[in-house]
């Protein structure tokens, strides 16, 4: 790998074996982050219902809107403020704005400081993660980035099933206000104090990636009108990226809310809808240990693409099973899909973005990817409202199949043995095959 000395006198080196030690510290710092959602996946669905006395699917589900609404906003500002401020200043103050969050869910009198919690959550969730994802891309530089984002995800989801099964069962035990309060508290303090006292700036890596390399005609800077424009529209292979994450969120966001009250419907005890709950973020986070990796070797579109079909069969097998087994092989294949895509489409972001504006980029991305909840919260309800679990459920399972079509129909690849960099901003007529 390429080095060169920063500004700070520091040698900057690009790879994840030379960034090990700062590298290895994001890794962990996410599945914090990840542990923050989790507590949250078991318990809250089921405390609406049973504690609130919260009869519509959409007034349950509101918690989640909230959530994808302002984790996607967060999502967005942290990309453009971090390379403005600085990766550990953004990561710092998201972990600070997620103190209120354990303590809203335990003093919460009315839904609404549920939904107040969510918000506080969002912000959280938007700069933390999207700045361990950016600082990991500047560190692993453009060799292993599929590996990079595979290591970063799983560690997030991992930690996000643990917490959904640590919380579903303390629950249980201590109460449903008391388990994700007194985790949350837990997590938050550990995730603050690594941040804070020990994670590097990562920011002169990218801009020594973006000096070593031969990019002229890409290296003006580019308005964040421009940027939202190419990352949303303009160029398909980013175009595909950002539909395709909104769609797995959306289906994420339906899996989250209806899944807990889905399953208790059918009879299902607390254990097992704790179990369900938990596997398929688990499948999600062990299997991006490889899928993320053979990106890197085979490429980004067929896995994307495959992934997002295996999802959507996976949804369907789950709301016409019979039984709790053929229930738990569904969330398993669910995860695996998701495994499948996730780490893919932000190495695909890396693969085009110039270095210089990939931060932006990526904020851009997760602003679309993260809408998803929302909408997946919102549709879901009201489909699950008006004509029963099924028909929300099938609804989702269908869009995530078409999403999966569009992908292999439109998107390039984008991950070659040339500088991927040139190709930023191809339109949809120009885009390489």
């Amino acid at each position: 790998m390429l080095s060169s000395a920063s500004s700070l006198g520091r040698v900057v080196r690009l790879g994840i074996r030379e960034n090990l030690h700062q590298f290895s510290l994001l890794v962990l710092i996410n599945a914090f982050v990840g542990a923050m959602v989790g507590i949250e996946r078991v318990v809250l669905p089921i405390l609406a219902d049973e504690q609130f006395g919260l009869a519509s699917r959409v007034a349950i589900l509101s918690f989640i809107a909230s959530f994808g609404i302002v984790k996607a906003l967060a999502n967005l500002f942290a990309g453009r403020l971090s390379e403005r401020f600085g990766r550990k200043a953004i990561l710092v103050a998201g972990w600070l704005i997620g103190f209120p969050v354990p303590l809203l869910i335990y003093f919460a009198p009315s839904w609404g400081w549920i939904v107040a919690a969510n918000v506080f959550l969002g912000i959280n969730q938007g700069l933390c993660w999207s700045t361990t994802v950016i600082m990991k891309i500047d560190l692993a530089g453009p060799e292993r980035r599929g590996l990079a984002m595979g290591l970063n995800e799983a560690s997030g989801y991992l930690a996000v099933s643990l917490a959904a099964l640590g919380s579903g069962y303390l629950a249980g035990v201590i109460g449903l206000r008391a388990a994700p309060a007194l985790l949350g508290l837990c997590i938050w303090v550990c995730g603050l104090t690594l941040s804070a006292l020990f994670v590097r700036e990562s920011l002169h890596h990218a801009r020594h990636e973006s000096a070593s390399r031969d990019v002229t005609a890409f290296e003006q800077r580019r308005s964040f009108f421009e940027v939202f424009l190419i990352t949303s529209w303009k160029d398909r292979a980013l175009f595909s990226v950002s539909q395709a994450g909104l769609i797995n969120n959306l289906n994420d966001g339906m899996a989250w809310g209806l899944f807990p009250l889905y399953f208790a419907s059918r009879g299902f005890s607390l254990p097992q809808i704790s179990l369900l709950s938990g596997l398929y973020p688990a499948l999600w986070g062990i299997a991006q240990l490889g899928t993320g990796e053979l990106s890197d070797r085979v490429g980004r579109k067929n896995l994307i693409s495959a992934g997002m079909i295996l999802q959507g069969l996976a949804i369907f097998v789950l709301v016409f099973s019979p039984g709790f087994l053929i229930c738990a092989a569904a969330a398993a294949f669910l995860g695996l899909g998701t495994a499948m895509v996730y780490p893919t489409l932000l190495a695909a972001i890396g693969d085009v973005a110039h270095p210089s504006w990939r931060a932006s980029a990526v904020g851009v991305y997760r602003l679309w990817r993260d809408a998803g909840y929302a909408v997946g919260a919102i549709v879901a309800g009201v489909l699950a409202d008006r004509l029963g679990y099924q028909w929300a459920i099938g609804t989702v399972a269908a869009l995530t199949l078409a999403s999966g079509v569009v992908t292999g129909a439109v998107m390039y690849e984008t991950h070659r043995t040339a500088p991927a960099l040139t190709l930023a901003g191809q339109s949809w007529r120009s885009s390489p095959r």
